[in-house]
């Protein structure tokens, strides 16, 4: 598929598309005339690429966290080295702290708001 109709299928800018290819962790095979051809697993990736993303990743641990993951077509995946382990569980232990301060913020937010529904 080209890049148009891989950007409508994951809402996602054709713009992004590129610097997904140019950062490594998107491939495309190229026409005769130079366009770019994704492969139908392009979908689930750039899904995923988002998702990492969403999760608070930056693109170059996104890039060494790729392989280590299997693509809906099946394809092969590497083990992930020890020291990208510990950074994955570093940055879930961030995200945790994260999901912790946002349930007190809301916590608190219902006691603003209980106390304000009080005559």
């Amino acid at each position: 598929m080209r890049i148009g109709e891989l950007a409508r299928r994951t809402n996602v800018s054709e713009r992004s598309l590129r610097y997904y290819e140019k950062q490594g962790m998107l491939t495309a095979e190229r026409t005769p005339g130079g366009h770019r051809e994704y492969a139908e697993a392009a979908v689930d990736r750039v899904i995923r690429i988002q998702e990492l993303f969403a999760a608070g990743l930056c693109s170059e641990k996104i890039v060494q966290l790729l392989p280590c993951m299997r693509d809906s077509d099946g394809g092969p995946s590497v083990r992930a080295t020890p020291n990208l382990v510990a950074e994955l569980a570093a940055e879930r232990a961030r995200i945790d702290r994260m999901i912790a301060d946002l349930v007190r913020s809301r916590d608190t937010l219902d006691e603003v708001i209980e106390a304000a529904r009080v005559p």
